[in-house]
């Protein structure tokens, strides 16, 4: 772009199109950034506008300070920039849609400028936002590798999530694929209900499903509705595990670095921002669950399609699994090596299995995952949770004992009672209050339920504080800080 001060260093990292391949789309936008983006010389800007340079991501940000906030006073000034970029970012959100009803490959058009007034945002936000800092930083990888300590280690499930108020400026404003998969945004949403209430985690923020197009399973989680998989495997599965099409299994880590470099990107960013002051942990969706959600097609209550394969064409699904679980296994050693110290397996379809289904297709998966985890990343904890799993409580203690670390409970049981179903297992258990009481609970119930939970675990420090399962829309955020709290006092 000579002559031009706006460019951009790097195309779209989220698809293989060039970005002069959007042309005919952004054409339609008015705004003169869309347009510069397109290949086209761009309209005179405002003075505001003038000047741009590229952050590290390449982004787009106006290159001097007395340009940022133009003439006059500052908050007028980046008021006014503030509104062009909004516009601009309009535009590309625009495309972005256009672009994918076009039958496109990307569902994470960067909108460049959006995410410099996001920048500017973050800044302001941190200033101003209250802050805990996390009383022991190594704590929650201790009581996960069995040591016995003096304080219970508290992070719950789902906890960047839309319960905040900053987390709903995002999703309010982007799509999900597009907040999960630009590490900037990424980081910022695993990062705020940390500096928030002083967790004694953090896990980066994405999603069960968001390894499946390195697989050839493409998907999207639409707002208000949920995920949608595409590719009716419900018909067609069988046929795609043959041909040019054919599901992929991915055979080494470093595969995904060309399909998901971004993963790297947040969870390296992640671990910079962490680092001696808590545990970054990583996470992927159980293989049976997943492919339960490749051939549901979205969200279910009871995987019907799914176990109709299992029953009528179990050899189809032995190998539809094998290649998610080798595939899974390696996404989950990618992210130990981008930094992530322990790795969650989430089998949030659980309940769609009864115990002797659960045995025989999801936890074979589960110990192949766990086997590739050990050989490759000594050291680092491994948690499970079976979502509506406690009713095969046992079961799961009695398959899982030396397989994984930390067994997670959901709150259809009490904790006193798990801890019988797995005694002797060795395993450390993680729960379980009811996200009901957080959500309606008074600060007396939420805090009476945290001392509970933690004393039938058998007292503080013998068990990690969680959710039974994740942090529900439209809980209070104070009710979050009284839980978090009362866990790291309570002795």
């Amino acid at each position: 772009s000579q002559g031009s001060k706006y460019f951009v260093r790097e195309p779209c990292r989220s698809c293989a199109l060039h970005i002069g391949a959007m042309d005919s789309t952004v054409r339609a936008t008015p705004s003169s950034s869309t347009a510069f983006l397109a290949g086209q010389a761009p309209a005179p800007l405002p003075p505001s506008l003038r000047g741009v340079a590229p952050t590290r991501s390449g982004l787009l940000l106006p290159s001097a300070p007395e340009e940022r906030i133009g003439a006059g006073s500052s908050s007028a000034g980046w008021a006014s920039w503030a509104a062009t970029a909004g516009a601009a970012a309009a535009g590309l959100a625009c495309a972005s849609t256009a672009q994918r009803r076009r039958g496109g490959a990307s569902t994470r058009l960067q909108p460049a400028l959006a995410v410099a007034v996001m920048e500017q945002e973050q800044a302001i936000a941190a200033a101003s936002e209250p802050r805990r800092s996390t009383p022991t930083p190594d704590l929650l990888l201790r009581v996960a590798r069995g040591e016995s300590c003096d304080r219970t280690p508290v992070w719950l499930m789902r906890q960047a999530g839309r319960y905040m108020k900053t987390f709903r400026k995002y999703s309010e404003r982007y799509p999900f694929r597009q907040r999960s998969e630009t590490p900037e945004i990424a980081v910022e949403l695993s990062l705020q209900c940390w500096r928030r209430y002083g967790m004694d985690a953090v896990i980066f923020f994405s999603d069960i499903l968001t390894p499946l197009p390195a697989m050839g399973i493409e998907f999207d989680i639409i707002r208000g509705r949920g995920p949608l998989v595409l590719g009716d495997l419900a018909r067609m599965l069988e046929d795609r595990l043959t041909g040019p099409n054919a599901i992929r299994e991915v055979m080494n880590s470093d595969d995904f670095l060309t399909s998901h470099s971004f993963i790297r990107e947040t969870l390296q960013t992640l671990r910079k921002e962490t680092e001696g002051q808590c545990t970054l942990l990583g996470f992927v969706g159980a293989p049976w669950t997943l492919a339960a959600y490749s051939v549901e097609g979205g969200s279910t209550k009871d995987a019907e399609k799914f176990r109709k394969w299992m029953y009528e064409k179990p050899a189809v699904v032995e190998e539809f699994l094998r290649r998610v679980t080798a595939s899974i296994a390696e996404y989950a050693v990618f992210q130990v090596q981008s930094g992530a110290q322990c790795i969650q397996i989430f089998d949030s379809w659980a309940h769609c299995q009864t115990p002797d289904e659960w045995r025989k297709w999801a936890a074979p998966q589960v110990k192949t995952i766990a086997a590739t985890l050990r050989a490759r990343c000594p050291g680092v904890p491994i948690f499970y949770f079976a979502n509506g799993g406690s009713s095969y409580l046992k079961l799961q203690a009695e398959e899982l004992a030396g397989v994984v670390d930390v067994l997670s409970i959901d709150q259809g049981c009490r904790m006193s009672d798990a801890v019988k179903a797995c005694e002797g297992s060795g395993l450390i258990l993680q729960g379980n209050v009811d996200p009901f009481v957080l959500k309606f609970g008074s600060e007396v119930q939420i805090r009476d339920a945290v001392r509970r939970v933690i004393d039938e675990a058998g007292g503080p420090g013998k068990h990690i504080m969680n959710l039974g399962h994740g942090v529900m829309q439209g809980t209070p955020e104070e009710n979050v800080l009284f839980l978090v709290e009362e866990a790291q006092i309570y002795v």
